[in-house]
């Protein structure tokens, strides 16, 4: 059965729940309690004949024989103490809770649906990316909010290509979402490096990745990802800690990092201040390695990556636009990154890619490099896929092939495809000295001309044109949303 034939069958079913309330979200997480009993189930026979980390009495068998009520019963008993359980079982069923409202849909699932198929057996390829295609139809309901933790995949498979993992490298994404940087990375090593030896192919599956999500329900998402594709497995522990990664310096190092941290600066954090009452946490986070302290999550995701490289690591991070031109500590942090740091690369995306609107995005690319006098970065070359680029997700979706220039000019020796004879050149370089002399280091540099705005015969559709201006509005409430939140005001959410 394919990934897509797979996804049709149990996406299918979702909307026959959705008639009884059950969100693509809670779908999407009751699927991911029921395939890992059934997995668990088949891993105790043969040819794998391994013990059950699942207590028998809530096995997967448990399960199948019963029906009604005392199913239904059975099920949010088995959620309710697989939760208490260390390890692994912990990580999965935290905090569960039976969403179904019929027992004769909860049976279907199981017996109709999963009991049907050997997943074990499937390759990894097959039910990895049938779980992915859920994660993305979950990621379209925007209503949701799921969509903040799902990075596009061909935007993640470029950067992975640039980055170029080897065998060896231990890999890090400290916001690692539903896992999208993780798999890629480990589908990078498998494709381009098949004759890996016995001791690389374990150091793969149990010491090469590592993964921090502040947010359970997403970590419990990403946990059946990383398994489903083969990272680590049910009878060990996963790469994956439930904590916030900006809270403090874990001391674990790391060759390559990749992440697209969260935009804004939502928390469910509270504090508890010495009187004992409960204090409004405003994330500003002193650490004697950052640069600067600020309440500005991204920024501090910027200082976090920095700590964590090795010396000659390699990153790359999505930031959003303010990241590229705020001041105060924001300067700060720029001039120390690309003094201390090889700031080589930066990829504008045009708009339209992310299922979190109003968000405008870059991808930063650096090393961190020893201690030393003089500058690091010697110049910063600039791709812009943003402008006159119009992208959309469901009718223009970007596409691997849409980034093809970029790979190929991100290798060295680089040429500038931009002059005064070629002005629609989307790759230029700028020197050091050009960078830390504009107005507060700004890296916020554009040099094509806006067609729209030269010629109202080259508008995009007005379907287009409706979505950027939304994104626009969206984006430019975001930014004062962060200057009331930077104020003391409590932005209430409405709906």
């Amino acid at each position: 059965m394919t990934p897509a034939a797979i996804v049709s069958k149990l996406w299918n079913f979702c909307n026959v729940l959705r008639d009884d309330g059950m969100s693509y979200g809670d779908y999407v997480e009751q699927l991911t309690y029921l395939l890992f009993l059934k997995m668990a189930d088949e891993r105790t026979k043969p040819p794998y004949s391994q013990p059950s980390t699942v207590p028998g009495a809530y096995s997967w068998p448990t399960l199948v024989k019963k029906d009604g009520d005392e199913l239904f019963d059975h099920y949010r008993h088995t959620l309710e103490n697989l939760g208490n359980e260390k390890g692994l079982l912990g990580l999965i069923f935290s905090k569960s809770q039976n969403k179904f409202q019929d027992p004769a849909k909860l049976r279907r699932l199981i017996v109709d649906l999963i009991d049907k198929e050997n997943w074990s057996v499937m390759s990894a390829d097959v039910k990895g990316d049938a779980y992915e295609g859920l994660l993305e139809k979950n990621a379209q309901d925007t209503k949701s909010g799921a969509g903040q933790y799902f990075t596009p995949r061909p935007l993640i498979q470029a950067i992975v290509d640039v980055i170029a993992p080897k065998p060896g490298e231990n890999i890090c994404d400290p916001a690692c979402g539903t896992g999208g940087f993780l798999l890629a990375a480990h589908d990078s090593l498998i494709k381009n490096h098949p004759h890996m030896t016995k001791v690389e192919l374990k150091a793969l599956k149990e010491g090469t990745f590592k993964g921090w999500e502040l947010v359970q329900a997403t970590a419990r998402l990403c946990a059946m990802n990383l398994m489903l594709h083969g990272i680590s497995g049910l009878e060990s522990d996963l790469p994956l800690t439930v904590a916030d990664s900006l809270a403090a310096d874990p001391g674990e190092r790391f060759d390559i990092i990749l992440t697209n941290p969260p935009f804004g600066k939502k928390s469910s954090t509270t504090i508890v201040a010495e009187d004992g009452k409960i204090a409004r946490e405003t994330e500003t986070i002193e650490r004697d390695d950052f640069w600067a302290t600020t309440s500005n999550k991204q920024l501090n995701f910027m200082q976090h990556v920095k700590t964590l490289l090795k010396q000659n690591g390699r990153a790359a991070v999505v930031v959003p636009d303010n990241v590229l031109f705020e001041g105060g500590a924001g300067e700060t942090i720029r001039r120390k990154l690309l003094h201390d740091c090889d700031v080589h690369t930066l990829l504008r995306l045009p708009t339209g890619l992310f299922y979190a609107q109003g968000v405008k995005a870059n991808v930063l690319f650096f090393e961190r490099k020893p201690a030393s006098e003089t500058p690091w970065t010697r110049r910063l070359w600039i791709y812009d896929l943003r402008t006159n680029v119009h992208f959309t997700l469901k009718t223009n979706p970007l596409k691997r092939s849409d980034l093809d220039e970029f790979v190929q000019l991100y290798a060295k020796p680089r040429t500038s495809t931009w002059s005064a004879e070629n002005p629609a050149g989307r790759w230029r370089g700028y020197d050091y000295a050009d960078l830390v002399a504009r107005d507060k280091a700004s890296l916020d540099i554009f040099w094509l001309k806006d067609d729209s705005l030269e010629d109202s015969d080259n508008l995009p559709a007005p379907g287009i044109l409706a979505a950027e201006i939304v994104e626009d509005l969206q984006a430019a409430l975001e930014q004062f949303r962060l200057i009331a939140e930077d104020l003391g005001e409590e932005i209430v959410e409405e709906g």
